[in-house]
């Protein structure tokens, strides 16, 4: 290939993500440049089962002084600490245009996948990790029945390294009187595509990557972990359902069974990359709710968003030119999608361990 050919696997570019309208700085060259920081190898960890002072162990006291039924399976519960509380009374500041502040009332919950304090999601039975599924299910139906909830985010932070303030595996929904703004930007992309092609962003998107495949990680009937074109973190992934869709509400209980077999997968596949229990802040991404619209333009998929970059201990970090510009990463999508793609789905943990 001639020098002045631009190639995308060689020379710095910049990418588009279709979902929010933003953009991202890829700079393939500097991954050839040589690396002197720190690379450890991490000890393996084997958390107990149950630990007595864990607010999150079945039968222990939490710290409002609740105590925690002995659950056998997944469980919800408001947040002890909610970051939104339902009972806000309406108000506003507005001074002069200058200092603009709202109100905003909501519901937290936690969601505990599993009364192991031991057990992550890739290291669940796949029939576990349905339940987990399931609870999602039941608590977005309950919280839509909510009339002041427009929007309902459903996520996990993993790991310490990602701010997660208990070790027990477990996750967070939250839901708010408004559409925070990342889901206006993804609103707002996904109808202009939708009002001029009259079908899905992600359907239109997810064809293109399924025939190139370059960047697929795994699939199933219902669902395609993929590195998107336009990631920004390293091992950054992204899971669309192969059904335009708008909710979770809407799966089927095939596609709930696809789903939580593609989580399985994909978080497994994390682990075993620095064989560690692999740090991500993760998200389902869906219509809002009780806005008077049937959101046809939305289609359901999940985001990973994960920090590790050439070990369990080397991490990307957002700095300089990407807090005061915008994103930047050195290898590609495409190098990301290989490598994860090559790596078995049997845990580390289990590897050699007799079924």
């Amino acid at each position: 290939m001639s020098e002045n050919t631009f190639d995308l696997t060689a020379h710095p570019h910049t990418r588009l993500n279709i979902l929010t309208g933003e953009w991202v700085l890829v700079s393939p060259h500097r991954s050839k440049r040589p690396w002197q920081g720190k690379v450890e190898s991490p000890a393996l960890v084997q958390r107990p089962a149950y630990v007595e002072d864990c607010y999150l162990c079945p039968g222990n006291t939490r710290a409002d002084g609740t105590k925690n039924a002995q659950y056998d399976g997944p469980i919800a519960f408001t947040n002890d600490f909610s970051a939104l509380l339902a009972d806000t009374p309406a108000g506003k500041v507005d001074e002069d245009e200058l200092l603009i502040a709202r109100s905003q009332k909501g519901i937290c919950r936690v969601i505990c996948f599993s009364p192991r304090h031991d057990l992550t999601l890739p290291e669940m039975d796949l029939r576990d990790i349905r339940k987990v599924v399931d609870l999602w299910h039941a608590q977005l139906e309950e919280l839509a029945a909510v009339p002041f909830i427009k929007y309902i985010q459903i996520f996990e932070n993993k790991g310490e390294i990602m701010g997660c303030s208990n070790p027990h595996p477990h996750g967070q929904i939250w839901a708010s009187e408004d559409v925070p703004m990342e889901l206006e930007k993804e609103t707002r992309q996904q109808r202009n595509y939708f009002q001029q092609h009259g079908r899905s962003l992600l359907t239109a998107y997810l064809e293109k990557e399924l025939k190139a495949g370059e960047r697929i990680i795994a699939e199933n009937e219902h669902f395609v972990a993929l590195v998107p074109f336009w990631a920004v973190w390293p091992y950054e992934a992204m899971i669309i359902s192969r059904r335009h869709v708008q909710s979770l509400l809407q799966f089927t209980d095939a596609e709930r069974d696809g789903l939580a077999a593609i989580l399985k997968d994909l978080t497994t596949r994390y682990d075993n990359l620095f064989e560690t229990s692999f740090p991500y802040s993760a998200g389902m991404h869906q219509m809002p709710f009780n806005d008077g619209e049937d959101h046809p333009e939305w289609h359901w998929h999940m985001h990973f968003y994960p920090p590790l970059l050439r070990s369990a201990t080397v991490k990307k970090f957002m700095v300089g030119y990407e807090m005061l510009a915008h994103p930047q990463r050195d290898i590609t999508p495409e190098f990301a999608a290989a490598r994860l793609r090559a790596l078995p789905v049997v845990h580390y943990k289990q590897a050699g361990v007799p079924a």
